[in-house]
């Protein structure tokens, strides 16, 4: 974990970067993505993404995968949630990445 960010005076960072290994164990609300019906495509999505201290996800970015299935991967990490991260027991921003599968 590295800060991504640090306040104004450097102090407390306001936005960490976990690996996706740790926000896995936070996760508390799972959205499975819709597979377009008409593609018959199969891979994974990279998925670049913050959660806000409330554990909502917020700015998510497609890094990797077929444009179809990202707009698919997207839409439903937009939906997930996390239990806050907390750092010395207050709540930051979390920067981290998810690997969506799309497959049959």
């Amino acid at each position: 974990m590295s800060p991504a960010s640090a306040n104004a005076h450097g102090s407390r960072p306001t936005r960490l970067r976990v690996s996706q290994g740790v926000m896995e164990q936070s996760l508390i609300h799972y959205v499975k993505p819709v597979y377009p019906e008409d593609i018959q495509k199969q891979g994974d999505v990279t998925v670049w993404f913050w959660i806000d201290t409330d554990g909502t996800v917020e700015k998510v970015t497609a890094v990797d995968g077929d444009p179809i299935l990202a707009q698919a991967a997207t839409e439903a990490v937009k939906q997930w949630r996390y239990t806050p991260y907390l750092l010395n027991g207050e709540p930051v921003e979390v920067e981290t990445k998810a690997v969506v599968s799309f497959g049959k």
